[in-house]
């Protein structure tokens, strides 16, 4: 005899807890089960440990997916004001970093303390350690495996995630059940992961390891304005992982490692005010010594700014402006912060997030094919996925 109820959503994390939620508030008997001992650990973890829980600046020009136009209405339903207002009610302060990104002055844990507090309010039950199985289509919903006994409902809700971070218990479970019922699947790939290089390339790079700068980093059309950083495996930071979410194997990427500032026009002016200054010198003047040493040693060392021709001085700027190289991969799964692709789109409702042939079965979150920049944007997706499916679940 299997247990019943009207939603069972799958996966205990921001998308999954949003949606309980908002059905729950409309009246609905809701169970949440996740296979892991703690709910929410990706909340937990990011931010460093504070929450980088929405981007105040969210809007769906910050998102991948092979259909850019499927997150319009989800975002524009439940904003990052209106999750804000929920952080608010709960007098739970916080502050805004850089490009719109918001953190918990405190701990991340007071999101999720907020997100099961309002699950029990909303009359859901939360049951962890509960390992999913087979899924079944009955005449009345559907009828779910688990480690601890069937369950009924007429509603289901796939909550649980991407391939993103394996060691907290990330699986390919809602792939597998998507493709079960028909809906296709976006390739997944590691996203917002650091870049890795073989040799010979990797061995100046890791020479640098520890050095960060303001960079511009191109893709194709691609670009991102934010900080970067050398490591013994290749290259992280920020604008790092922006564009390994657009990054393809192959691809190569330019490097503005001055971010803007002119290497070529600031060279010339050093040579006619300082003629006698080594190059070395005078690359430390836009770029971190050791960095400015190697690139110096990479080029004409230790030449005086004197003898060198604006064709040298250009071949120099080159190297500061537009370095570029070709990563041989990613990290991979183990770094990655989120997951590119995913459920495909083309079978969902944009407006409830519902299986467009499989009524009452619904995605949300980071299993579908949309990803949102770094900064506070997944959750956001989390936010207003979860909320457009419990409007209707």
């Amino acid at each position: 005899m299997s247990e019943a109820t009207d939603l069972l959503v799958i996966g205990a994390g921001a998308a999954g807890l949003m949606c309980a939620i908002e059905a729950g508030r409309r009246g609905r008997r809701v169970l949440v089960i996740d296979h892991a001992d703690k709910p929410a650990e990706k909340i937990r973890i990011s931010g460093g440990g504070r929450c980088n829980f929405t981007n105040r600046d969210a809007s769906p020009k910050q998102f991948l997916s092979e259909n850019p136009y499927f997150c319009v209405s989800a975002l524009k339903r439940f904003t990052a004001g209106d999750f804000i207002a929920r952080v608010d009610a709960k007098g739970i302060a916080w502050h805004e970093k850089t490009l719109g990104q918001l953190f918990c002055d405190g701990s991340a844990r007071q999101i999720i303390d907020m997100l099961l507090e309002d699950l029990r309010a909303a009359g859901g039950e939360l049951r962890l350690e509960v390992e999913p199985g087979a899924v079944t289509r009955t005449a009345d919903g559907f009828v779910v495996e688990t480690s601890s006994g069937a369950i009924a409902c007429a509603s289901l809700v796939i909550a649980t995630g991407g391939k993103s971070i394996p060691k907290m218990g990330a699986t390919g479970y809602a792939y597998d059940i998507a493709e079960q019922f028909g809906l296709k699947i976006v390739e997944p790939r590691p996203a917002l992961v650091p870049f890795t290089f073989g040799s010979p390339d990797i061995e100046p790079i890791s020479e640098l390891a520890g050095i960060s700068v303001a960079a511009r980093v191109t893709c194709g059309k691609i670009r991102f304005d934010e900080g970067m950083l050398f490591t013994h495996r290749g290259l992280s930071g920020p604008s790092i992982l922006q564009i390994s979410s657009y990054w393809r194997d192959g691809d190569e990427i330019v490097i503005d490692l001055a971010r803007g500032r002119d290497a070529f026009e600031e060279l010339k002016r050093e040579r006619k005010e300082r003629p006698r200054l080594q190059l070395d010198n005078a690359l430390a003047l836009i770029l971190p010594k050791r960095l400015a040493d190697q690139l110096a040693a990479r080029t004409f060392a230790t030449s005086r700014l004197a003898d060198l021709s604006d064709v040298k001085l250009r071949a120099v700027a080159d190297a500061v402006n537009a370095w570029r190289v070709t990563p041989s991969g990613t990290e991979g799964w183990r770094t990655a912060e989120v997951t590119v692709g995913g459920v495909d789109t083309a079978g969902l409702s944009s407006q409830t997030m519902e299986a467009k042939s499989v009524p009452g079965l619904y995605f949300v979150g980071e299993c579908v094919d949309v990803t949102g920049w770094l900064g506070g944007y997944n959750f956001q997706w989390a936010w207003s996925s979860g909320w457009a499916a419990g409007q209707n679940a």
